[in-house]
């Protein structure tokens, strides 16, 4: 008789991937169970679920060829949709599934970094073409799951270090810190504040590691006071610049890690009776399309929005087709931007005027 043992070693040795009805015997389930586990059902025992996940992650799961396609979805999912750098990329992702004739469905995580273990079932009951994942990731369970079923995914942003066998688009910020900052040490700034995303994103790392190589290489030392941490929201523009115009020696300048944290600077400038450029100069990142319409119009880096998303799906198209990509990591230039929200600082070191008091 062969022990339970005897099989899974007997298995290890086989060495490929699994068919359904091999699954089934190894585990001991029916192959119509195996079936549904595979495809995402959701009218299954978390039990027998985990039996079967577990004999595809040491195995693998060879699909069979009965010429079952995909159906015409491309899954998009966001960390947060609530402002418009996540609309700008949902129409670069929108144009390029359009043209090849693929629907796009949206997930919002609502803050969170990863989906819900259950958000992998819907996609496997949809039978998605693929996935695009933008400022958020995959656990190791889900990344495996989707590869044994043969869904690709390609990441946008990502928050952290893509795996050596991800696929991600990305933005050159680490360019842009040290463009936009640069930019303010040519105008003849030398007190720059930076107001930066969350901590551990990798793109709000960039910024900021580029907004320390500029003043470094103009030989300018870094002030703790004038770096400050935010989560690339309104509210962190608005809190923290308060704050840096309270120092005993505030900043003549403000690079925003983003468009939107920008616009908290320019609502903290207007209640402390400062004037951009004349009294605080401030620069954003992203461009978004309202950056031109406030008023004076925001100098910002871009960032190929559209672009990003439009390349990821070209990407997981290809994935998609089982055909290699000419490369697995792509990072598209950014550029800076001037309008009328920078200047010269105002001679004389306190530009001419006295800080009110203001709440936070």
């Amino acid at each position: 008789m062969t022990s339970a043992h005897d099989s899974a070693k007997g298995d290890e040795a086989s060495g490929g991937p699994l068919t359904l009805a091999e699954i089934a015997q190894r585990t001991g389930v029916s192959v119509a169970t195996v079936s549904k586990v595979v495809n995402g059902r959701d009218n299954i025992a978390p039990g027998t679920r985990e039996l079967v996940e577990g004999a595809i992650r040491r195995h693998g799961y060879r699909r069979q060829k009965r010429g079952g396609r995909p159906a015409p979805l491309l899954e998009l999912v966001f960390h947060e949709l609530n402002g418009l750098y996540g609309v700008e990329i949902f129409h670069g992702v929108q144009r390029v599934a359009r043209q090849n004739g693929l629907a796009v469905v949206v997930t919002e995580l609502q803050g969170r970094q990863m989906p819900g273990r259950d958000w992998v079932e819907e996609v496997l009951a949809r039978r998605s073409t693929g996935v695009i994942t933008v400022c958020s990731g995959l656990t190791e369970d889900q990344n495996h799951r989707l590869r044994s079923r043969g869904v690709p995914y390609v990441l946008v942003d990502p928050t952290g270090a893509p795996g050596h066998d991800a696929a991600s688009v990305g933005a050159g910020n680490w360019n842009g810190g040290l463009s936009a900052t640069r930019h303010l040490i040519e105008l003849g700034h030398r007190r720059i504040a930076v107001i930066t995303g969350a901590e551990g994103v990798l793109a709000a790392r960039a910024r900021l590691d580029g907004y320390r190589a500029a003043l470094d290489m103009a030989g300018i030392p870094s002030d703790p006071d004038l770096i400050r941490i935010g989560n690339f929201q309104i509210a962190d523009g608005l809190t923290h610049t308060r704050r840096l115009l309270s120092l005993p020696d505030p900043p003549t300048a403000i690079f925003a890690s983003n468009d939107h944290e920008a616009i908290g600077v320019y609502q903290a400038a207007a209640e402390a009776g400062l004037r951009i450029p004349g009294d605080l100069s401030v620069v954003g990142f992203d461009d978004l399309p309202t950056a031109e319409w406030i008023v004076p119009a925001l100098t910002t880096v871009r960032q190929p929005l559209r672009e990003m998303g439009g390349q990821a799906t070209t990407m997981l198209l290809t994935l998609a087709r089982g055909e290699p990509l000419p490369v697995d990591r792509m990072e598209l230039s950014t550029r800076l931007v001037v309008r009328n929200s920078t200047a010269p600082p105002t001679p004389g070191g306190d530009r001419g005027f006295r800080v009110r008091p203001v709440a936070g």
